[in-house]
């Protein structure tokens, strides 16, 4: 059995502020997660942190291209040797954000080591990029695009690396049905995409163990795991930037991430978006602790 080993990246370096002359609360996720004893759940053992500079988006500006981007790449960078390292020695990094920018940092670590898979859950599909929007700006909202390519060089060619995803080796879960501008794109990119509906209506562990089938195929080395908590529907997450409606309950986001996470061919998986400020009782971050610790161990508490 691998060991799982926790990394912190606790940077909100891609999101923008929730009132003007704050931050985003999204870099205390590790923190809330630790304080529901993820680690000592899991039998973890500990990968330490990669601190990231400081938020100060400066004197930017809609149409200056995305914010904190050199920030972000350098980060990108520390982040991915740290992944890179964990995933040579045959450990499991469960990487704790933090914003989705941080999944960069997982799959510029996987390029370095040969051709990998991605697995997102997710309420949207964070592919705004210069083709399909004129508000670039947020890499939170834009990291799934820069991963696969698209957008400005100095983050998406990092170490001349470009891209770090074919768009045929993405899968994405949990994307909202009435999402259909996004949708269509991907599926113009054959990039597949299963709904809320769909999981539904198909059945989660049945559509789940045929999608990973389709990412255990040898071309690939395996696959990375991008948990979003907005995922999950509002009224059991509220405590997220911008949550949508109609989204996953812990009965059917417990068994779909078990299912990616249990496979041999998964290498890895991080958390985003969880914001503590929002959640002053605590209750949606236990609820996510208990998914992941659940969906690692079985001994988790939700989603069965």
């Amino acid at each position: 059995m691998r060991n799982i080993v926790v990394i912190d990246a606790p940077s909100n370096l891609g999101l923008r502020p929730p009132a003007p002359g704050t931050v985003p609360g999204c870099h205390k996720l590790a923190g809330a997660l630790r304080e529901n004893r993820l680690v000592q759940r899991l039998g973890g053992y500990e990968g330490g942190v990669v601190v990231p500079p400081r938020y100060d988006r400066g004197d930017w500006q809609e149409g200056d291209g995305v914010f904190h981007a050199a920030p972000i790449a350098e980060y990108t960078r520390r982040l991915a040797d740290r992944v890179e390292h964990h995933v040579r020695a045959g450990d499991f990094p469960l990487v704790l954000g933090g914003d989705c920018s941080i999944q960069l940092g997982a799959s510029l670590a996987l390029k370095r080591l040969g051709r990998y898979g991605l697995a997102a859950l997710d309420a949207s599909a964070d592919f705004r990029h210069p083709g399909n929007s004129d508000r670039i700006g947020a890499a939170a909202g834009e990291e799934l695009a820069i991963a696969t390519g698209r957008g400005q060089d100095d983050l998406t060619d990092i170490e001349g690396l470009r891209p770090y995803l074919r768009d045929e080796d993405v899968r994405l879960f949990g994307i909202r049905d009435y999402d259909e501008e996004d949708r269509a794109e991907l599926a113009g990119l054959k990039i597949p995409t299963v709904t809320v509906g769909e999981l539904r209506e198909w059945g989660v562990t049945d559509i789940a163990g045929a999608v990973v089938r389709t990412l255990e195929t040898p071309v690939l080395d395996g696959f990375w795991v991008h948990l979003d908590a907005d995922v999950l529907d509002p009224s059991v997450m509220p405590a997220v930037d911008s949550p949508d409606p109609e989204g996953l309950l812990p009965h059917e986001a417990g068994p779909l991430l078990r299912t990616l996470v249990r496979s041999e061919r998964c290498v890895g998986l991080n958390v985003t978006i969880y914001d503590p400020d929002l959640d002053p009782d605590g209750t949606a971050g236990a609820l996510l602790t208990d998914l992941v610790v659940d969906a690692l161990t079985g001994r988790g508490t939700a989603g069965g």
